[in-house]
């Protein structure tokens, strides 16, 4: 019932990690070239793409429009840590680098502390790693949503808490089929080597 709740509270959260999901199939991680807009219509205010800048820090290549509002300024080109204070900017580094190094799927739950024309504001924070057109995850599709009136921007989230969860490795590829009728081939286990033994049998001489 409560993570029901949740889904139903952050609705973009769940339409982006189901499509990722979608979108990988039996892989460990899909491409970022194979991001398309369209199959996250209504989320993509809250979505964003992020690229490696250095082993914790992710920059904004692409941001949604909440994400500016977030800002006060144009989101794209900020470093993801422009959203966070900065006691939660070192919690928010080991989880960019968990995503794209182990890499693993991570969902921080995120507060705003209120103040002067800025009301108390509560988000989640998604984030699925993506390969790069050179093979390597060092991209991020992420989504961050909130609930309640932003206020007077820019907006700071500290993090209430993480959850990460590895990514399964890939499968091991099945050994390339012999051509022909031929049945493919068997490795062989060599057995133990056993102890050289202390006496040797020594054959009698043969009588001719």
């Amino acid at each position: 019932m409560a993570s029901f709740r949740e889904a139903r509270r952050f609705r973009a959260v769940g339409l982006v990690e189901n499509y990722w999901h979608a979108l990988r199939g039996g892989r460990p991680v899909p491409a970022r070239a194979e991001i398309d807009p369209r199959g996250i219509e209504d989320a993509l205010e809250y979505a964003f793409i992020l690229e490696r800048i250095a082993p914790r820090q992710g920059r904004l290549r692409i941001a949604g429009r909440h994400l500016s509002d977030l800002a006060g300024a144009e989101a794209r080109g900020l470093p993801l840590s422009a959203l966070f204070a900065g006691a939660a900017q070192e919690t928010l580094g080991g989880a960019v680098e968990a995503v794209m190094d182990r890499p693993s799927i991570a969902r921080l739950a995120l507060e705003a502390q209120p103040g002067f024309g800025r009301p108390t504001l509560a988000g989640r924070l998604l984030m699925l790693p993506l390969l790069s057109d050179a093979n390597e995850v060092s991209r991020v599709l992420g989504c961050l949503e909130t609930e309640g009136r932003i206020g007077r921007a820019p907006r700071q989230f500290t993090i209430a808490e993480v959850a990460l969860r590895d990514i399964a490795a890939a499968p091991k590829p099945a050994r390339a089929p012999a051509p022909g009728l031929a049945e493919p081939g068997r490795g062989y286990d060599a057995p133990p080597r056993r102890a050289a033994p202390h006496l040797r049998l020594v054959k009698p001489d043969s009588d001719g």
